[in-house]
């Protein structure tokens, strides 16, 4: 899994809005991508340089910038200072540690919200943060660039017009953005699902070591999953309330449904964390219940034997006068005695159901 705690030692003593880049540390260059549609019309293109962007700025159209690696600040400074944006808001664009949050700055939104992936066998669950900026006709977006991203569905609506996006405007957009990424976590949430059932049966049948490591290391997903999805309810909560007039009326029943979405993937976080907690006490007893068998065992055996070793202790002793040891029929004796005492001591804790 991904580090939950990314360095910010760099930035002590710094003023607030200095452009530092807090995150993975990449030599690719960003990936630059522009989509600009109305209901008549659409363009798709990939530039090379930020500065193709900047006559976007002013049309009528939507456009859709998503811009995949935050790690060149030059290139977030030149497209922040030709939107607007506020030297804070490109400060929390860098620093890839942000929670999720939404920050309304008068003619656009800034919107923050954690993107995952993996969560099969082979792989843990880790997340790329996304920041988007929602302006009056357009949406720019800042990912990571660590495996791709969920939006290919919202592209494919976009190129074939079909559903409203394109008859909508960039509050829908960015509607679909989101809702993508939430939708994105019931596929994540079935997998942890499909890896708790398997736990679940291996914790019934043949319980091991590395069963508790497994148990220990869901539950830390779990748990990641559950800080970042967390505070994503009260973002889209925000926007459900239209606390910016970006948001118009039209998006506003979408977002309730993004909404409940959110809520649904709570609960299944905290029933997994409830479940992954059971398994983890139903672990605890079973080394237990198996050491108390254990020491039952031993306990039983320890004092089949202590009246017998009394027996062959007095016998040991090298006294002369011992009458016993005179008797021709002594060591045949002695040897029914311990088994008639071994066998009378199984027999009761038979019935005892002590064994």
């Amino acid at each position: 899994m991904a580090k939950q705690m990314k360095k910010r030692s760099k930035k002590i003593g710094l003023p607030p809005g200095t452009l530092i880049h807090i995150g993975e540390g990449k030599t690719t260059a960003p990936k630059i991508t522009i989509i600009d549609y109305d209901e008549n019309s659409f363009q798709e293109k990939e530039v090379r340089s930020v500065e193709e962007c900047f006559p976007f700025r002013d049309q009528p159209t939507v456009t859709w910038i998503n811009v995949d690696g935050v790690h060149q600040i030059e290139i977030i400074e030149k497209l922040g200072h030709c939107f607007g944006l506020h030297p804070l808001v490109m400060e929390d664009i860098l620093n890839t540690d942000q929670r999720p949050k939404m920050e309304v700055y008068g003619d656009y939104l800034y919107i923050v919200l954690k993107m995952f992936y993996g969560g099969d066998p082979e792989h843990r669950v880790e997340a790329e943060q996304v920041s988007l900026i929602l302006g009056s006709n357009f949406v720019i977006s800042f990912q990571e660039g660590k495996e791709g991203d969920v939006f290919n569905p919202v592209r494919e609506r976009l190129r074939s017009g079909k559903g409203l996006i394109r008859k909508m405007g960039s509050d829908y957009l960015a509607y679909s953005l989101i809702d993508t990424i939430v939708d994105h976590y019931f596929l994540i949430l079935e997998r942890l699902g499909d890896k708790v059932e398997l736990l679940e049966e291996e914790l019934m049948t043949r319980p091991a070591d590395r069963t508790l490591k497994s148990i220990q290391t869901l539950r830390n997903e779990i748990t990641f999953m559950r800080r970042a999805v967390w505070p994503l309810r009260e973002v889209v909560s925000g926007m459900e309330r239209r606390e910016s007039p970006l948001i118009k009326e039209t998006t506003e029943i979408y977002l309730r449904d993004v909404y409940d979405h959110t809520v649904q993937v709570m609960d299944t976080i905290e029933t997994y964390r409830e479940m992954l907690s059971g398994m983890l006490d139903i672990y605890l007893s079973s080394v237990s219940n198996r050491l108390n068998s254990v020491m039952k065992v031993l306990t039983i055996i320890a004092t089949i034997f202590m009246p017998l070793t009394f027996i062959a202790g007095i016998y040991g002793m090298n006294f002369k006068y011992m009458p016993e040891l005179e008797w021709r029929w002594g060591y045949p004796l002695i040897w029914l005695v311990i088994l008639l005492i071994g066998a009378t001591m199984v027999i009761y804790f038979k019935k005892r159901k002590w064994i």
